[in-house]
């Protein structure tokens, strides 16, 4: 699977407690993981703040080659509101092997550009405008937690913000917290707050729509229900999950990925398509249903993504070679 630093495919986001010394050293065994984020914010304690800081820098140090099964290494500061924040940019944004700052309760504008300016100084050959050095980190990336409110009725400047913003993410329990909402299982009082995540994210041209966490994680009916979230989430336009345990990564990452009809449709279409723009053909049909430049474009991206995914997308061609437009 490519790197998602450039390719930015963030199925299953796993947090991991930057506080402790037993879940750093064992992230670095997981199986194929799309993103690993080691979590300052909500797993560590005021007082365990500088220690855990520290220790995932010793951690970064020590190990400055990303784990093979890992594609991507962010690190969620603390929010832009407390004194951590900078403290925390300033000691590890620099380091080479962090692909992604995760920015928690972005509440406006304002708490991007300042981690935009922390990073300009801090990490200034990351930046997406400098030409990436031969064999050095690619531009760092920052994906912004929605969790408030006032955060999503200003998704349109917060997606403004910053040149480095690669994504968004919604974050349920603060979000239900500041509305005094419960949550159910249905997830429907969120339905606009996700949507409007969802959209915003696609409209802006961002990578990552990452949705909310499920709490479930032991046992058939745990797994059940990060399912049905998943697919539930997909339906809205999130691509991506975050992930509290190790055993939510693989079912994140099969819900979030297309099917295996969905790529061999979507080659099917591109095969023909090409031919059908060889001749000059702007609409035609397929098995019954009319082709049009929306479900050609639709269907390219189903098979970059499937690239992306492990699809052997070379294989297919060959298999559809001579799909022809009806």
């Amino acid at each position: 699977m490519a790197s998602v630093t450039h390719s930015a495919l963030r199925r299953a986001l796993l947090y991991v407690p930057a506080s402790s010394q037993k879940m750093l050293k064992k992230s670095l065994t997981f199986s194929l993981t799309d993103n690993v984020t080691y979590d300052l914010e909500d797993s560590v304690t005021a007082q365990n703040k500088h220690s855990a800081r520290v220790a995932l820098k010793e951690h970064l140090i020590e190990h400055p080659s990303r784990p093979p099964a890992v594609s991507e290494l962010a690190v969620r500061i603390n929010s832009v509101s407390t004194p951590h924040a900078l403290q925390d940019l300033t000691v590890l944004a620099s380091l080479p092997n962090v692909d992604a700052i995760v920015v928690p309760k972005v509440n406006s504008a304002s708490d991007l550009t300042f981690v935009t300016d922390v990073l300009r100084h801090v990490a200034p050959k990351r930046h997406s405008s400098v030409p990436k050095e031969e064999g050095g980190p690619g531009p760092i990336k920052l994906i912004a937690l929605i969790e408030s409110a006032r955060a999503v009725m200003d998704l349109k400047d917060i997606c403004s913000a910053s040149p480095y913003l690669d994504g968004l993410i919604f974050a349920a329990e603060d979000f239900a917290l500041d509305m005094n909402l419960t949550r159910t299982p249905s997830l429907s009082e969120f339905a606009y707050a996700r949507s409007a995540v969802a959209t915003a994210a696609r409209a802006f041209g961002l990578a990552s729509t990452i949705d909310l966490v499920c709490t479930a994680y032991k046992g058939q009916e745990g797994i059940a229900r990060l399912a049905e979230e998943c697919r539930n989430g997909r339906q809205l336009g999130f691509n991506g999950k975050q992930c509290i345990h190790p055993n939510q990564v693989k079912v994140a990452q099969a819900m979030f990925a297309p099917s295996e009809d969905e790529v061999n449709w979507a080659v099917r279409v591109v095969v023909a398509d090409e031919k059908a723009e060889a001749a000059g053909r702007g609409a035609w049909t397929l098995d019954g249903k009319m082709i049009d430049a929306p479900v050609s474009g639709k269907a390219r991206a189903v098979v970059e993504k499937a690239k992306r995914c492990g699809f052997d997308i070379d294989s297919l061609r060959e298999k559809w070679q001579d799909e022809e437009p009806e």
